[in-house]
């Protein structure tokens, strides 16, 4: 049985760059959340911060999710292997907690 952990995905290279400077800017933007923590600035400014963080991991979240099921889950369905269905419901449900 293949486990989960042990999948990969070969990504073309616009969609790893694309991924990639995504995940720069997020991180990059953590980093500043810290040092706003750690200069003492206000709360709210703060939250304000975060809650932009949370919306680009969201639009990160649905440009991985929409490219999985372009590539992935279609691959999958054409080579008959139906259980990438009940994967992709679970990772729905796991998002939208």
């Amino acid at each position: 049985m293949e486990h989960e952990c042990c999948k990969t995905k070969h990504r073309e290279e616009k969609e790893y760059k694309d991924l990639i400077n995504r995940l720069n800017r997020i991180e990059g933007q953590v980093r500043g959340v810290k040092n706003m923590v750690q200069k003492d600035e206000y709360c709210i400014d703060i939250l304000t911060q975060v809650s932009a963080i949370q919306s680009a991991l969201n639009s990160f979240n649905k440009v991985l999710l929409s490219n999985h099921i372009k590539t992935c889950v279609v691959e999958d369905i054409k080579a008959g292997d139906y259980e990438v269905v009940e994967e992709l419901l679970k990772a729905l449900q796991k998002l939208m907690k």
